[in-house]
């Protein structure tokens, strides 16, 4: 008591001293002082500077030594909490610095701090090929993988608007039917009755129920689309199963899984005709429940055909799908909206609740500019910080230009530039500084319009203290740039070292390509083709197109431009391609979707370029062309045709070394004492695209089916590829290119390029508009 008493009377004097002072300034006239001038004041009694603090000497990240990919023992200093841009051609080794060493080793530092136990389901990620990485951050990358094409993902979902909207209906919404998950529609409704035990005194059983209401559609479970299922694409039913009724791609008459399954199951009778099962059989065959069946001695799971479609080919991605596969699922299966919620998703009580005669369904169509300026209109205060953040996140996408989209827009419908800036969102108001944000080409699918937004963006994250790296094309992005990186001179092995590092006005005078590219403007033609014809569009209304008529030339190079989200792709790919019309005109439409490949994959087996080369081989050295695929006959048995052997060391990250048997070759020893013109396949396929087309283009080994294809390659400028290098080595631009050059072999009439120049520098920007060879020229 007395120890509280002295210390109210400390602070009781010292609050008197500070009153007398005031009172005695007040009558002396001076300014009366701020508690900020106040403590402005106490700060300025030490008249020296301080010295640096040694903390503030860790401003550059440094790299030296860096050897991924096709990068030649790169050395740089990366000046930190700056906007720093890497630029240079396509394949010239931007990624494999930026991404595939700076990116990575900070992931990989990160995630060894976590417990040996989570690390196990954690992927594993191998320290980058480099002497020396220091000063690194935490990297938060933001690339152009496309998000998941999951039918129930959306805009909403991925940014976490729909989780703020489904609280406010839930909140505000009349009539009320729930919490926020009654306006999910990836949740079921579900209801439940029993007994339970509940071991508490007197143990006894007790009867209860259990509901939870829902947001999804019962029919289409909140996919908005049902699809119907062409029974005769399926099976043929004037024969039997055992006579090889099925239709389906794979369902050959020896397969046990799939075939042997059902003529053995039991419950049908695999010599009947189709056409003449039961009530009871056809039930059985086509929506059979699963059940545990045994055949040849396996224990096997029976289920209906139509489950078993659904779940083997309708539950996949349809652009991971083969060709013959996707081809199939085209033929038998249709999709239409769902009719019980007309393409909502969502259940008849989700519909039902409304603010202002909106509900959630209506908000979520809305064009996300339109619905922030709906949520501005709701003036609530029990809810205020919820509609204070739902608006900064909407108002977020018309700041980056996506005001266009809508909530409901499925994921994987987004271009890649789209999908990259819906994946910004969430770092506009993140807390976080001091970390590196990694941007893959961001103005990527802008309109010129809209790439000042996207550099306000970079520049905002700057300021904040982080540090930003880009890697980018786009003059107006370069030119904002604190550092400049500039990595070739030329694309894979004769680009990977850095030609230029400074500011921008040093590029512009320092004699690089993107240097003396740097200004460059497009020019009007003086002269200009005339066209043959006409490809009338009539009535295009997909998406947000209104009511539009078209006449597309024919004979001409058509560009189709305009803002992004003003409809291009909607009048192209949503009306033209896949039309009558287009049929008949062999219209061959190429798209921005990445290539996939593994380790196994190389351009020369994308592209179909392999098949030629091995028969080749095989007519030369009378034997089975088979033995000249690494992933068949010839490959080498200690490494299984891979070149490398991968060691998996649990909780650390995996080794790769270089097979000792083959020497990386991938073949066996035998397969490469067959030779072509004097090498064997190892050698061909070590070979670069333009070495390959010379050698494959006369002389013994002269192989036309090869070397048209070859030409293809060089054409879009990928002469300095190799043929053998693993997919998963090329950058986005060369994938690019390589879909490109494969597509020019389709026969057709009409090319419908989606933005042929995206992850292209201004070089072959340029070099793309002139066909290299007259007799390959693009209409």
């Amino acid at each position: 008591m007395e120890k509280r008493d002295r210390t109210r009377a400390r602070h009781t004097a010292r609050s008197r001293s500070g009153r007398a002072r005031r009172r005695r300034r007040d009558r002396e006239g001076g300014p009366r002082p701020t508690d900020g001038e106040t403590m402005s004041m106490t700060t300025k009694t030490d008249t020296q500077s301080p010295a640096p603090h040694i903390a503030d000497s860790h401003d550059l990240i440094r790299v030296h030594g860096a050897r991924e990919n096709n990068l030649k023992d790169v050395s740089i200093e990366i000046p930190k909490r700056r906007l720093t841009v890497f630029t240079g051609v396509s394949g010239s080794g931007k990624s494999s610095l930026v991404f595939d060493t700076i990116a990575a080793e900070s992931q990989r530092m990160i995630n060894e701090t976590y417990s040996t136990f989570v690390q196990g389901f954690m992927p594993t990620l191998a320290r980058p090929e480099v002497d020396v990485l220091d000063g690194l951050t935490t990297a938060i990358i933001v690339d152009q993988q496309r998000m998941g094409s999951d039918p129930r993902s959306t805009v909403g979902t991925a940014t976490d608007a729909n989780a703020m909207l489904r609280i406010l209906f839930s909140r505000l919404g009349q009539p009320h039917i729930g919490p926020p998950g009654a306006f999910a529609f990836n949740v079921p409704s579900v209801r439940a009755s029993g007994a339970i035990t509940v071991e508490r005194g007197n143990t006894k059983a007790v009867k209860a129920t259990f509901s939870r209401t829902g947001g999804m559609c019962p029919r289409c479970e909140g996919r908005g689309s049902v699809s119907d299922i062409d029974l005769t694409q399926l099976y043929d039913d004037s024969k039997s199963i055992s006579e090889g009724a099925f239709t389906i791609p794979g369902w050959k008459s020896d397969n046990v899984w799939t075939v042997g399954l059902y003529a053995q199951s039991g419950f049908l009778d695999p010599d009947k005709p189709i056409s003449r099962f039961t009530k009871k059989e056809m039930q059985a065959f086509l929506y059979g429940e699963p059940t545990k069946v045994k055949v040849n001695g396996v224990n096997l799971t029976y289920e209906g055909l139509i489950p078993k479609i659904q779940k083997s080919f309708l539950a996949k991605d349809r652009e991971a799908m083969q060709p013959h596969i996707r081809a199939f699922v085209d033929r038998a299966v249709t999709f239409t909206s769902c009719p019980e919620c007309d393409g909502t998703r969502l259940s008849e009580g989700a519909r039902s609740s409304r603010i202002g005669g909106i509900n959630i369904a209506d908000a979520c169509a809305m064009q996300i500019s339109d619905l922030a300026a709906w949520v501005s209109g709701l003036t609530e205060p029990s809810v205020a910080p919820l509609l204070a953040a739902l608006q900064h996140t909407l108002e977020s996408f018309g700041e980056i230009g996506l005001g266009y989209l809508s909530l409901d827009r499925p994921s994987g419908t987004l271009s890649g530039g789209e999908a990259q800036r819906v994946k910004m969102i969430r770092h506009l108001g993140s807390s976080l500084t001091d970390v590196t944000y990694v941007f893959d080409e961001p103005t990527i699918g802008l309109h010129p319009h809209d790439i000042q937004r996207m550099n306000n963006l970079l520049l905002r994250l700057r300021d904040k203290g982080n540090t930003v790296l880009v890697v980018e094309h786009k003059p107006e992005t370069i030119a904002i740039a604190d550092h400049v990186v500039d990595l070739g001179p030329g694309a894979g092995t004769a680009g990977g070292s850095v030609c230029f590092e400074g500011t921008v006005e040093g590029l512009r005078t320092g004699g690089t390509i993107t240097g003396r590219h740097f200004d460059d403007r497009a020019a009007l033609k003086k002269a200009v083709r005339t066209s043959t014809g006409t490809l009338p569009i009539r009535g295009a209304t997909a998406h947000n197109l209104r009511d539009v008529d078209v006449d597309i030339p024919l004979g001409v190079l058509v560009a189709v431009t305009g803002v992004a989200g003003s409809g291009k792709s909607s009048l192209m790919h949503g009306s033209l391609v896949g039309s009558p019309e287009a049929a008949d005109a062999g219209v061959v439409a190429i798209d921005q979707a990445a290539i996939r490949g593994s380790r196994r994959s190389n351009p020369a087996t994308y592209t179909g370029l392999l098949e030629p080369i091995r028969k080749a081989f095989a007519k030369v050295n009378g034997v089975k062309p088979g033995l000249f695929s690494a992933n068949s006959e010839g490959a080498c048995p200690q490494c299984n045709g891979a070149g490398v052997i991968f060691t998996d060391l649990g909780m650390m990250a995996g080794v790769s070394t270089t097979c000792e048997e083959c020497d990386g070759k991938r073949f066996q020893a035998s397969v490469l004492d067959h030779r072509l013109g004097g090498r064997d396949i190892s050698e061909v396929l070590a070979m670069s695209v333009a070495e390959a087309e010379e050698f494959f283009g006369a002389g013994e080994a002269r192989t036309p089916a090869a070397h048209r294809v070859l030409g293809r390659l060089a054409d879009v400028g990928l002469g300095y590829l190799s043929l053998g290098q693993p997919l998963t080595t090329l950058s986005g631009g060369e994938r690019q290119r390589l879909k490109l050059a494969t597509h020019m072999a389709e026969k057709g009439g009409v090319y419908v390029l989606d933005e042929p120049t995206t992850r292209s520098a201004p070089r072959r920007c340029r070099a793309s508009a002139r066909p290299a060879r007259p007799a390959r020229r693009l209409r």
